[in-house]
């Protein structure tokens, strides 16, 4: 039998990518930088954007770790 490769699921790209780029922007506004940008984007609507951030690298593991659990070979194969 042949064996199965393993491929990243598209949903874990997306959100690992969205979430990266919210951390940045999270950490940005928490910096001050993006003052002149917007009024809410200082240290309050940072830190929801880093925790918003996070959630999303979370979303982006969960299915990864189930395409993981997925290719393992179990004991009765």
């Amino acid at each position: 039998m042949a064996s199965e490769r393993f491929r990243i699921p598209v949903s874990s790209v997306i959100f690992g990518v969205l979430g990266l780029i919210t951390l940045v922007v999270g950490f940005l506004a928490m910096a001050g930088l993006l003052r002149q940008v917007h009024p809410l984007l200082n240290t309050d609507g940072g830190l929801a954007l880093v925790v918003s951030g996070i959630a999303l690298i979370l979303s982006g593991a969960f299915p990864l770790g189930l395409a993981l659990l997925a290719t393992q070979k179990s004991p009765t194969d």
